[in-house]
């Protein structure tokens, strides 16, 4: 099988950077569809240009390039062993590249191994049929919104839609619950996959195989396709919107399959997925590995660009921050203020945070902006060059970030999704902001990098080091600021209300 590493590494690739068609569709109708001049569209408006560069520059279309997960048919009496040996090769490789993110830590000593193998990373799944070909399908789900994924089980009572029976109208419950809960920290719009019945693990495979399915697909199931399209039109009227800013589209597919279960158990199970849905697939020639047909895309169709320009479009009513920057400047911004950053910026996610708590920073944080980051970076000669680099889920944070605004003075924290009650009370009272970056926009982020100043921290593995960079013209939104005003706080209290309103 003498191309079968080359065409596994040409998969990953394309499904790392290049959208598949169905999706790319789904975002530009809920770039339509939004209100121009919003937060939301402003969101939108960055992944679609986020989109276009990824695929130009055949780099991550998010810096989080998840679990790589394979699902891959074999015919009888192939030879899987050798296969999953080829597998592991292009993903290191992949990694090498920049193409994946060295994402894989082991969970006992927390060490990263830096090329995405170790114990049962990368997932594969295989399965026998009756074809001469070997099918390959790859997603790549990021752990943002894999923290979303979630599993109900039936009976239970649910905030703003009360008691979920053992039917499709409990299960309807379950599903708008899953996606209301999410809110930005799982970068919306977002998709889902469903799994009704089952037992828990397996419940949890069957949801997340759903996002194997096209967004434009008709379930085969009536009862299912009926609760698609409900779920899909509910959903987009709770007014989640882009990034959790509020606005019209939430959800941009939903895929329901239903398995047998025992009677003592009723699991709803969710696999959420983000916008930067990342699912591509190729049909192998069995013996030689070949490439012989790709899925869910065709390579001889020209890819048009989303948008005209480069995303964000600015008004010239943005404001521009030099970190290190003082408590009077934090404390004139307010939420909804357009933030541009030039100068000097930290990066700093789950394992800088808990270091920071028993050890000083290897750096001056007074004044300082401190990004949510775990970045693609590579190595080129004495240089180090960000591949990717946009935010992730800031919650994750919240058991320290009070600590680190108090102790250390950081001014401005920037990441998605917004953080809780402590940070925003640190905020008020120590004086500084909390900005939202456009989460899955990797390459959108990346262009504003103009320096990589240093590393430090680097035993924690390259997304958890604390990358000292450069930074010019880079956008973000204030969603929760120095008056302890939080968009978030607001978007979840209304859009509660318009969950429970479905059912009054």
């Amino acid at each position: 099988m003498e191309f079968l590493t080359g065409s596994l590494l040409e998969l990953i690739t394309q499904t790392s950077s290049n959208l598949p068609p169905d999706v790319r569709a789904a975002m530009a109708e809920a770039l339509k569809r939004e209100t121009p001049g919003t937060q939301s569209h402003q969101a939108l408006t960055v992944m679609a240009a986020n989109v276009d560069m990824a695929y130009e520059e055949e780099g991550p279309i998010c810096q989080d390039t998840g679990m790589p997960t394979f699902l891959i048919h074999t015919p009888v009496g192939f030879d899987q062993i050798r296969f999953r040996q080829a597998v592991l090769d292009a993903v290191a490789e992949a990694t090498r590249r920049g193409k994946l993110r060295p994402n894989s830590v082991d969970s006992i000593t927390g060490k990263n191994s830096g090329n995405n193998l170790g114990i049962e990373t990368p997932v594969l799944h295989f399965e026998q049929w009756e074809r001469d070909d070997v099918e390959v399908k790859l997603i790549l789900k990021g752990g943002g919104c894999e923290n979303m994924s979630t599993q109900y089980s039936l009976p239970c009572e649910l905030d703003h839609l009360g008691r979920a029976d053992r039917n499709l109208e409990g299960v309807k419950k379950c599903i708008l619950h899953a996606v209301w809960q999410a809110q930005g920290l799982g970068c919306s719009p977002g998709a889902i996959g469903v799994c009704i019945g089952s037992d828990r693990a397996h419940g949890h495979t069957l949801a997340k195989y759903q996002l194997f399915r096209t967004l434009d697909d008709v379930n085969p199931v009536p009862e299912l396709a009926r609760l698609e399209a409900e779920i899909m039109e509910e959903a987009n009227r709770i007014g989640v919107g882009a990034m959790g800013f509020g606005g019209r589209v939430t959800l941009i597919g939903c895929k329901i399959t239903a398995a047998n279960r025992l009677p003592a158990s009723f699991f709803v199970s969710v696999a959420y997925d983000c916008w930067a849905f990342r699912r591509l697939g190729v049909l192998l020639d069995a013996s030689s590995g070949a490439i012989k047909q790709w899925l869910y895309r065709d390579p001889e169709r020209p890819v048009e660009r989303m948008v005209a320009g480069e995303g964000f479009p600015l008004t010239g009513r943005e404001i521009v921050l030099r970190p290190p920057v003082s408590e009077a400047e934090v404390r004139a911004l307010k939420v909804g203020d357009v933030v541009l950053l030039s100068g000097e910026m930290f990066t700093g996610r789950d394992a800088i945070h808990a270091y920071l708590m028993k050890n000083p920073p290897p750096v001056e944080l007074n004044g300082a902006a401190l990004y949510h980051c775990g970045p693609v970076m590579l190595k080129e000669g004495e240089r180090w060059v960000t591949k990717a680099a946009g935010p992730t889920t800031s919650m994750r944070e919240e058991p320290y970030e009070h600590e680190v605004i108090r102790r250390y003075g950081v001014r401005i924290v920037i990441g998605k999704g917004g953080m809780g009650a402590k940070t925003s009370q640190a905020m008020k009272e120590y004086g500084a902001v909390y900005l939202n970056a456009i989460g899955g926009a990797a390459q959108f982020y990346a262009r504003t990098v103009k320096r990589v100043l240093g590393v430090h921290l680097m035993e924690f593995g390259i997304p958890e080091a604390m990358w000292h960079y450069e930074v010019e013209g880079f956008p973000a939104i204030v969603t929760m600021d120095a008056h302890g005003n939080s968009l978030h706080a607001e978007v979840e209290q209304k859009t509660g209300e318009a969950l429970a309103a479905l059912e009054a």
